[in-house]
């Protein structure tokens, strides 16, 4: 018995030892990779100087800054950009991209968005939106429909919903599920000492019941106008990708 609760002691010392071995390793040998965007390095700073196409199909748009509460919440060295694009019948789409520093914790569930605006989420799933360029390629977007009650100014209670597209992206990475961002960036990190600097992007609208899939389509295009002015090409070799074409979506009704 002495010699097998020793053991364990052993075991156990191992482990605390082996553990704070990795860290202490990762802590010094750690490197941050390059955006999946086009930003520039703001001189001792984490941060990063970026911005969404002010010019895109017929939309006009306007420069949005981040809410005082999006500020309070995330870290000091994420960075940010945000556009409002408007079209010639008045059609609105609001689109983001917060941009990680050292700290993860930049990164947040899209579900923490959603739950913050009241809406909650009844259709869930993933499409590939075509990029044209030099290089063409298919871009995994997650699209979610979110539903909230709101009440007129008259007391009347009334659905709103939300047509929300989003992926994440870093250096020749790109995803639409926060979950395989995550696992990526803990691989990374653990066998190439990379800190990946991930980005979240999303773009967002209003729609009435039953409106949601032209909204989508409209969404596309503005998407795939946008995003070559902002996103660098995947390498032609080693992309990480997870997506389903448009005839795998799977739709995930909420409560």
């Amino acid at each position: 018995m002495k010699i097998y609760k020793g053991l364990i002691l052993f075991l156990t010392l191992g482990l605390i030892g082996g553990t704070v071995f990795a860290l202490s390793w990762l802590r010094s040998n750690k490197r941050f990779g390059r955006p999946g965007i086009r930003a520039e390095a703001i001189p001792g700073s984490m941060n990063m100087n970026f911005d969404l196409p002010e010019k895109v199909l017929d939309y006009v748009s306007t420069n949005v800054p981040q809410s005082e509460v999006v500020l309070g919440y995330l870290p000091k060295d994420t960075s940010y950009a945000q556009r409002l694009y408007q079209a010639p019948d008045g059609f609105q789409v609001v689109a983001n991209i917060i941009l990680q520093g050292a700290d993860r914790s930049s990164i947040h569930k899209p579900d923490y968005c959603m739950a913050g605006l009241g809406f909650n989420v009844v259709e869930r799933s993933v499409v590939n939106i075509p990029i044209a360029g030099p290089q063409p390629y298919q871009l995994p977007v997650s699209r979610w429909v979110g539903v909230r009650t709101v009440k007129n100014p008259d007391g009347q209670a009334v659905e709103e919903r939300c047509l929300y597209v989003f992926w994440f992206v870093a250096d020749n990475e790109q995803t639409p599920s926060y979950d395989q961002h995550s696992s990526w960036l803990k691989k990374d990190l653990l066998t190439k000492g990379i800190l990946q600097r991930w980005a979240y992007i999303s773009y967002q609208t209003g729609c009435r019941p039953g409106e949601e899939d032209a909204r989508f389509d409209r969404i596309k295009q503005l998407i795939a106008a946008s995003v070559p002015e902002f996103e660098l090409p995947p390498k032609s070799a080693g992309l990480s990708t997870t997506a389903r074409t448009e005839s795998e979506i799977v739709r995930n009704p909420g409560p």
